[in-house]
């Protein structure tokens, strides 16, 4: 294995990292290091069917991430928030990384980060509620504060990518769901403003174009988004693919932080930034800059056509 032109991908298995290995892997240009917990998992043994060096190791483990990043040339790191959802781990596991990273001496670190939305929200806005310690939206405000501060003191050569909406959430969590009067519903809290999205194969096509230009993009924040839809566009996009009437049906906010599920006041708190303040969330994800680098991103009526049996089932 040349290590020139290895790249370390943690999260091989999960939505951003999958699809960053999955690009570099059909690209070729790179060979894959793939990070993940267990080897042995499905999507482990499929990525090394495709031809990636798939490793073992865990973010509370820095030894474990040093042997992932030796002799590597880059790596693409992001972190599982919301499988803990402990701003106070995600620091520790953030700073794990830039050691390790530090040790290895990599050349190229991409970091798949968030905006602190405390910058655009007043201290004393009281339009939604503080979560934790301080924070409005803590998966964002961690990395964009805190996370992001740390890369810039660590010296490591640095791109960082902001990242957007996914449209795999349509797949999941905000699939539409039939109500009870029979009709097909869209239920996400956006309002009327648009917001900017993408899918998650795009994330993989950005990064491997930002690894390809160090020169442009080490120390630049580049935005990974593919177009800015309102709830009611994505409705009509939803509607086209499967063929059948989708009703857009927004909750209110309140509404949606009180729904139950663990997360949900937290999920609240960033759809109202979204829709709030679109000068901040909108205004840092230019269409124009990401499309210099994914010139042709996926549509999301395309990227509900290509999942269509999933989002139907």
């Amino acid at each position: 294995m040349s290590h020139d032109n290895v790249i370390t991908v943690l999260g091989a298995t999960g939505t951003q990292g999958g699809a960053v290995a999955r690009a570099l892997l059909t690209d070729g240009e790179f060979t894959v290091r793939a990070v993940t917990r267990n080897a042995a998992s499905p999507k482990a043994q499929t990525l090394a069917g495709l031809g990636a060096h798939v490793v073992e190791a865990t973010l509370t483990d820095e030894g474990s991430l040093r042997r992932a990043f030796d002799g590597a040339y880059g790596a693409f790191l992001v972190t599982p928030y919301w499988e803990h959802r402990s701003p106070t781990r995600e620091l520790a596991e953030v700073e794990n990384l830039i050691s390790a990273a530090q040790a290895a001496a990599l050349r190229h670190v991409v970091w798949s980060t968030l905006e602190d939305t405390r910058e655009a929200i007043a201290p004393d806005d009281t339009r939604m509620p503080f979560i934790g310690d301080g924070y409005r939206v803590p998966h964002f405000d961690l990395k964009g504060g805190a996370a992001d501060a740390l890369f810039a003191k660590s010296g490591l050569p640095t791109t960082y990518m902001l990242m957007s909406f996914y449209w795999d959430n349509l797949l999941g969590l905000a699939k539409p769901q039939r109500d009870p009067d029979g009709t097909l519903a869209f239920h996400l809290p956006l309002g009327d403003t648009a917001i900017a999205g993408v899918a998650s194969d795009d994330i993989g096509r950005l990064a491997l174009r930002v690894l390809r230009q160090p020169s442009q993009t080490i120390g630049a924040t580049v935005p990974v988004v593919g177009e800015y839809l309102t709830g009611e566009q994505m409705a009509a996009a939803l509607s086209t693919v499967l063929g059948e009437p989708v009703a857009y049906r927004p909750p209110t906010h309140d509404q949606f932080r009180s729904v139950g599920f663990p997360g949900a006041d937290e999920l609240g708190n960033m759809f109202q930034y979204y829709t709030e303040f679109p000068g901040s969330y909108l205004g840092r994800r230019d269409l124009d800059i990401a499309r210099a680098f994914n010139p042709d991103p996926l549509t999301l009526t395309d990227f509900l056509a290509a999942h269509r049996a999933e989002l139907a089932a």
